[in-house]
């Protein structure tokens, strides 16, 4: 059987107070009996249709294989994960060929393994909204909002690495802040002349067009080899 668990409270007209849809909030779980042991696991779905059919599916392994019940695997805690396997093999494969990827890295794992709720929670525990829970945690410090978002890029690619490394089967949907500060450089009129002064050609040309037209980059190639 499959049954909704983390429901939200509903209003007076059947709709969640949080996000307002009508009973459409939580995931489905499955249970069954097998060989005289209960089997139960979170589909992550809130598609019923979908979970029935993940249920059907594991019935089915279980039957053809006679493996008897799956052995949950032992799911490292966000640090535990970071110090044994994420921090090692970044440091291995930038430090010495892209120092700046090493730094990134190495600041975000910091960061976030800083945090207690999110450093002690499993992998598989790990949601958007505990995410949020640190993005605030940072702000609250002081920390800009570019600052933040570059932390929780660091949790994005690391829960990928997750499933990447078959540690777990999806990575949740980590969501950035709004509001992150852009740095964008403007080259001054002296800056250019300075520039086209020591260039060559066709590259001083491109340049040109690129700074008088505000032409992309493509299209101003696309120019150039018809010419």
């Amino acid at each position: 059987m499959i049954y909704k668990r983390a429901k939200c409270k509903l209003d007076s007209n059947g709709r969640c107070e949080k996000c307002g849809k009508r009973g459409s909030c939580g995931v489905y779980w499955y249970k069954f009996m097998w060989q005289g042991k209960l089997v139960r696991e979170s589909t992550k779905q809130g598609n019923d249709k979908v979970a029935r059919q993940m249920e059907s599916a594991h019935r089915t392994l279980l039957g053809e294989g006679e493996v008897g019940i799956r052995e949950p695997k032992a799911v490292p805690t966000l640090g535990e994960f970071c110090t044994d396997r994420v921090e090692p093999w970044a440091k291995a494969t930038f430090e010495r060929s892209c120092l700046k990827n090493w730094t990134w890295y190495r600041t975000g794992i910091r960061a976030l393994t800083g945090f207690k709720p999110l450093a002690w929670a499993r992998l598989k525990e790990i949601t958007g909204e505990l995410a949020s829970e640190f993005a605030a945690h940072r702000l609250r410090d002081g920390m800009q909002v570019s600052t933040a978002n570059n932390s929780l890029r660091v949790l994005r690619r690391i829960l990928n690495l997750a499933v990447e490394w078959g540690v777990l089967a999806t990575a949740p949907k980590i969501k950035v802040l709004p509001g992150e500060r852009r740095r964008e450089r403007v080259i001054t009129p002296e800056e250019e002349a300075k520039y086209l002064a020591v260039t060559h050609e066709p590259l001083a040309s491109i340049a040109t067009v690129l700074a008088d037209t505000g032409m992309r980059r493509k299209n101003a190639f696309v120019c150039v080899g018809k010419a």
